[in-house]
């Protein structure tokens, strides 16, 4: 387990350029299952689960090359001409899935192409129940038959066994479009549905279809493999299956999430920073919430620009009632910021509310906050009230645990925002998912130290 250790007090000063997006990338690399043919990927992070899903396919026998670098962001090619269904349900393929909550999406392409998957009981961020229903009924309605998966693996040489518990899905005589009414804008279970349906004999129309851009990405690709899918960038999608799909050259947008993060932090460590090529017009609600809670943002082109503020001060609603941000499906601001919103708001002047709906232990972390000396009244599971210093106090370092990857980029910018040394351990949830961020901040003048425990 790896710590990182934060001077606080450094204020940053250049310009940052996001990575590629993680969850469109978790998403547009299943994709590459449901053709034969080759499939480029260009501006891939270089994160753990971005990582350990390209192990995944290696592990299924896709074939993939790093390709030379562009200059931004790693291009891979990725042919999966040979892919070995045997090895799906394995010992060894429920381990590496089973870390990764992304690896679910690897079930409509599979069942799409060979006419089954396994699910094992998916990994990921520990902040409350991540149902997935909605990815299980989907392929039940495009006829696939859904069993309880169990794999018992027996002990070693140290005495230990392991199950592996999930689900095993079929669809031996190929899958049918349909009408379906998903019953949440999941962004995965959309995703997945997706990919199921591009090669099911007839039309499926999908309703309350998640529109985030990550979901739009993954269809306008699919659309240049030869995928028929209409309605992108709306809730509802109709898709006419194909044959076959061909190969395609994608490129992933950037992250928004790590755009948000660096606004925030430049707006917490009174920073002076650019972030380069955001593609702004994906990133919908977020420079407007951010500008809400005081932070200065100026456009020049495709950058964002935040100057250094002494003190930012939060909005109030029209009619004189505290602010409230909260979550929302896409184009609502993405439940990822909310962590970041929430530190963000600690040194303004004002107060504001912050609403979780999505999940109910994400706000569980601002006691790790609270303890570095922030006003913040966790109303419940789903609620805190954040009452802002002001600056006139400051955050005192501490050692802390990252509990998943917002929540530990959140204690990352309280950590160099304060004052002293602080030390976040279980720094692998960060890695998870943002690439290399202790030499990308110390480029500019963040104080950092990786540590190996």
């Amino acid at each position: 387990m790896g710590s990182f250790e934060i001077e606080g007090g450094a204020r940053l000063r250049g310009t940052i350029v996001p990575q590629g997006a993680k969850n469109e990338a978790l998403q547009v690399l299943c994709a590459v299952l449901l053709t034969e043919e080759r499939v480029v990927i260009e501006n891939v992070p270089d994160i753990r689960d971005v990582n350990h899903l390209i192990g995944l396919l290696k592990l299924l026998g896709v074939k993939v090359e790093e390709l030379p670098w562009d200059g931004v962001g790693r291009s891979y090619a990725f042919q999966a001409d040979d892919v070995q269904m045997d090895v799906v349900g394995s010992a060894e393929y429920c381990q590496l899935a089973a870390s990764l909550r992304g690896s679910i999406m690897l079930a409509g392409p599979l069942l799409a192409r060979f006419g089954r998957a396994v699910i094992p009981q998916p990994g990921g961020d520990k902040i409350g129940r991540r149902r997935i229903d909605t990815h299980l009924t989907g392929m039940e309605m495009l006829g696939a038959k859904v069993e309880d998966f169990i794999l018992r693996v027996a002990a070693d040489n140290n005495n230990r066994s392991k199950t592996y518990g999930g689900y095993a899905l079929k669809a031996a005589n190929g899958m049918t479009g349909r009408y379906m009414l998903l019953d949440e804008a999941s962004v995965t279970g959309t995703a997945n549905i997706i990919m199921a349906a591009v090669m099911a004999k007839g039309t499926t129309t999908i309703m309350n279809a998640a529109c985030e851009p990550y979901v739009y990405q993954l269809c306008e690709m699919l659309n240049s493999m030869g995928a028929r899918i209409s309605g992108v960038r709306s809730n509802r999608l109709t898709i006419e299956g194909v044959d076959r799909l061909g190969g395609t050259t994608h490129r992933l947008l950037p992250d928004m999430i790590e755009v948000g993060s660096f606004i925030g932090m430049a707006a917490m460590t009174q920073s002076d920073i650019t972030i380069g090529n955001v593609a702004l017009e994906h990133l919908g609600l977020i420079p407007q919430v951010f500008r809400r809670l005081g932070v200065e943002i100026w456009q020049k082109g495709d950058d964002l620009y935040i100057p250094a503020k002494d003190v930012y001060e939060i909005d109030r609603f029209m009619d004189g009632s505290i602010l409230t941000i909260a979550d929302a499906p896409w184009p609502g601001f993405t439940p990822d910021l909310i962590s970041i919103a929430l530190v963000t708001a600690i040194q303004a002047r004002g107060s504001v509310l912050i609403h979780q709906k999505m999940f109910e232990s994400r706000l569980f972390f601002v006691d790790k906050l609270i303890d570095m000396g922030a006003q913040i009244i966790l109303c419940d599971p789903h609620r805190a009230t954040v009452i802002g210093l002001a600056r006139e106090h400051l955050l005192k370092g501490m050692h802390m645990t990252s509990p998943d990857i917002r929540a530990g980029v959140a204690l990352l910018i309280a950590a160099m925002a304060a004052q002293g040394v602080s030390v976040i351990d279980n720094i692998e949830q960060i890695d998870r998912g943002y690439e290399h961020i202790d030499e990308r901040l110390n480029a500019l003048g963040a104080k950092i130290k990786r540590m190996d425990n």
